[in-house]
């Protein structure tokens, strides 16, 4: 299965009562194993979770660190990006060219890399002491 069908499959476990947008997000960690995640809304909205934040909390909580490849899926006109705050989590667990596959249900998609989705990027080298 490629990432981008574990990113289809699980979008349709999302669970988008509010918003009725449901998204699909897949990883590959550096093992080679795909960790999935969808979104989960809350009725104290936007409270909820991204499906992108969920598929690295899946990789995490397996003790992986690392991701090597993303897969995003919406059912939206053109492929959607990952909102800003996921940008930044990608960005911590993966480096700038990470590929990242965006696509909808209907079959559009955009390559790019995590990198170019978060140019200018805040990490650990940010947070060292000078002195």
């Amino acid at each position: 299965m490629s990432l981008l069908d574990a990113a289809r499959e699980v979008r349709d476990s999302a669970y988008a009562p509010y918003s009725h947008f449901k998204v699909g997000a897949a990883i590959r960690g550096a093992s080679g194993a795909v960790y999935r995640g969808c979104n989960v809304e809350n009725v104290a909205y936007p409270e909820g979770t991204c499906a992108e934040a969920g598929a690295i909390a899946a990789m995490v909580a397996a003790g992986e660190t690392e991701l090597v490849e993303v897969a995003v899926i919406a059912d939206s006109p053109g492929p959607v990006p990952p909102c800003g705050g996921c940008r930044q989590k990608l960005a911590e667990f993966g480096r700038a060219e990470t590929p990242v596959l965006l696509a909808t249900t209907g079959g559009a998609t955009l390559s790019t890399t995590i990198g170019d989705l978060l140019p200018g990027r805040f990490d650990s080298g940010h947070m060292s002491k000078t002195s």
